[in-house]
């Protein structure tokens, strides 16, 4: 999937080798929304709000495309509790709910094993954020190490990978070919693992100056400053985006990218191919929106 300036385009390839598209046009129907998408640290809530939302309706594209290429008939047996969910409120909402929770969980679990394994030990509240940062990224990181092994994950991935390498090579300005597209690398400073990693760590940083005298206050802390955490980790991706190319402090994107390790694999050339067509397609539809019109 990439976004574009106006639209949002996904490819999927078919097994008769056709490439079908979804395009959703890339607007916020809503003033108060573009105005908000302006204000610094809450244009990160509205960034990944609408991230979550878009990624969730691809993907939910890209599953569809796939039980028809099955030859799965659609079942009139009574739907799931999440497919009952998913019908009343729609993909994009439940989407954004399955975010929120995660990050939830992400957030409330290391901080109860944290207080359960240390809390007796010394009371030292900095030293606590930061055990319960390290706990928190060991359960990332296995999470994430641990579902990739699947081949469903590892197939993501390995389109994850590839959008990074077309990106890079768009970026250096070379021929969108399969061979040059493989010669760049599945990481990129632009990319939501780093900001996965920028919540954690500024997270450390926010908590800290935030004391709380037991396991209840810790846990609603974290719920209440989690708006916080996001728009500020928003906000230092954007720094570090833009330091990319600074001698030393470019240093500091450096930990999202070492998670790209896990979250991005070496894509086919057949993958790739899949990945340059959605790119030009996006290209093509921006270029046709904003042509201007001959009155």
């Amino acid at each position: 999937m990439f976004a574009g300036k106006s639209v949002h385009v996904t490819a999927v390839r078919r097994k008769d080798n056709e490439i079908s598209f979804l395009e959703v046009p890339r607007s916020s129907s809503k003033e108060w929304v573009r105005k908000l998408k302006k204000v610094p640290l809450l244009r990160g809530l509205v960034a990944i709000i609408e991230s979550t939302a878009n990624g969730a309706r691809h993907l939910n594209f890209s599953a569809e495309v796939f039980a028809e290429e099955e030859g799965e008939e659609v079942k009139q047996e009574e739907p799931s509790l999440f497919g009952k969910i998913s019908m009343l409120l729609g993909v994009a909402v439940v989407g954004v709910i399955s975010f929120i929770f995660g990050k939830l969980i992400f957030t409330l679990v290391p901080a109860f094993v944290e207080h359960t394994l240390f809390n007796n030990h010394f009371e030292n509240q900095i030293l606590h954020n930061l055990i319960e940062g390290l706990i928190k990224i060991v359960f990332l990181v296995g999470y994430i190490y641990i579902i990739s092994l699947t081949p469903l994950i590892k197939r993501l991935f390995q389109y994850h990978g590839a959008e990074h390498k077309v990106i890079s090579a768009y970026e250096a300005g070379v021929p969108l070919t399969v061979s040059n597209v493989q010669k760049f690398s599945t990481l990129h400073y632009r990319c939501g693992s780093s900001f996965i990693v920028l919540t954690v760590l500024i997270g450390v940083i926010i908590y800290s100056f935030v004391p709380y005298d037991n396991l209840w206050d810790r846990m609603w802390q974290r719920i209440a400053l989690l708006p916080v955490v996001i728009g500020v980790s928003y906000e230092a991706l954007r720094f570090t985006n833009v330091l990319r190319d600074t001698p030393v402090l470019k240093y500091l994107g450096y930990p999202g990218l070492w998670l790209q390790m896990l979250t991005t694999k070496q894509p086919t050339d057949e993958q790739v191919e899949v990945s340059i067509a959605s790119f030009n397609r996006m290209r093509e539809l921006d270029s046709e929106i904003t042509k201007p019109h001959v009155i």
